[in-house]
């Protein structure tokens, strides 16, 4: 998986159980995968149509480190589906542990919002097609 972006968690990201509030790590994932998904597209224009379930395994405080890792799981005619992991990052010992894994798709779509293909250029640059 490649590394696709870098956050800190900071005290207004916190719930009330001490911790990141899931929604907030949510939307990092969805923002940082969307982004990914555009890089890898070749287009600004990729919308989130599904996220699988997200659970929920180590917590995330304060100062911590959040990485998100993504890589393309499979492409269709206008949609792409990346993998995704979320994982708490210890700067002092470069551990990881993975705080939430799924799996998001995105579809690529035109100014009215309508779906249009992903470029075969795209799909055989990342061997979806020969």
């Amino acid at each position: 998986m490649d590394l696709i972006s870098t956050h800190v968690c900071k005290t207004m990201d916190i719930g009330n159980a001490g911790n990141m509030f899931g929604g907030h790590m949510l939307a990092l994932i969805d923002e940082s995968a969307a982004a990914f998904a555009a890089q890898s597209c070749d287009t600004p224009r990729m919308v989130t149509v599904k996220i699988d379930e997200c659970v929920f395994k180590h917590a995330v405080r304060v100062g911590n480190l959040i990485k998100i890792y993504g890589e393309i799981d499979s492409i269709g005619t206008t949609s792409i589906t990346l993998k995704v992991e979320a994982r708490r990052h210890s700067v002092y010992t470069g551990d990881q542990k993975i705080v939430v894994s799924t799996k998001i798709k995105f579809v690529r779509i035109d100014e009215d919002c309508n779906p249009i293909p992903i470029s075969e250029r795209v799909k055989k640059k990342y061997g979806f097609i020969k």
